[in-house]
């Protein structure tokens, strides 16, 4: 993987923290530049990436990222920032998006956790903090409105990444209560029957869309 982090300190602690776990470090950038240098040099499966980078620290690293998801299609890109930023998360999301990650540093209190992202979006899973999914939510959107509450929590958490079982538990259901559910959100989401993977992915980017902010 290659980490894109400013704070050298961070990003020194996250390359011991992750190759401590396993994970293999090619790269290290400080900025958007770097960041696009390293990932068309090592060609890796995953990259980290803080939104706001040198030089005027506001967008350069999100920017950097929605143009990689561009150039790299099979690269798995997660963000990992302080800043929720639910504009740019919509972008991110955009066209095929397998592969993405959006996690605020805050929230993460374990790195057995964030390694289990980091493998989630390298393998074209979506990985997505409950906060961003929130603010995307509470902009509220007609299509949603198909959804019964129950449809709604279930999309919410397979946004958050959640497997059928892990939903089940959460929600203390059935496990083939969920997979119904699923099935009908891809029903009111008017996707059509094709590889289930692929199906779930569209439902948490349609989901993603359709409560994003409007331009």
């Amino acid at each position: 993987m290659v980490i894109a982090e400013d704070s050298v300190i961070l990003r020194e602690g996250m390359v011991e923290l992750l190759t401590a776990r396993g994970c293999e470090v090619v790269a290290t950038a400080g900025d958007a530049d770097g960041l696009l240098s390293a990932v068309a040099d090592h060609l890796p499966e995953v990259a980290v990436v803080d939104i706001r980078m040198p030089p005027t620290h506001t967008d350069e690293g999100m920017r950097a990222a929605v143009r990689l998801r561009s150039e790299h299609p099979g690269l798995g890109v997660l963000v990992f920032s302080q800043h929720a930023d639910t504009s740019w998360a919509a972008r991110l999301l955009a066209g095929d998006p397998a592969g993405v990650g959006y996690l605020l540093k805050e929230r993460v209190s374990a790195t057995a956790d964030f390694v289990d992202a980091l493998r989630r979006v390298a393998a074209g899973g979506v990985v997505l903090d409950p906060v961003i999914v929130s603010r995307l939510l509470n902009n509220g959107t007609r299509p949603l409105d198909r959804l019964t509450p129950r449809e709604r929590e279930v999309v919410d958490l397979m946004a958050q990444g959640h497997s059928n079982r892990s939903i089940a538990g959460l929600l203390v259901i059935s496990e083939r209560a969920v997979e119904k559910h699923v099935a009908s959100v891809f029903t009111k989401f008017d996707l059509p029957a094709t590889d289930a993977d692929n199906r779930r992915v569209k439902a948490v980017v349609t989901y993603l869309q359709e409560v994003g902010p409007r331009g």
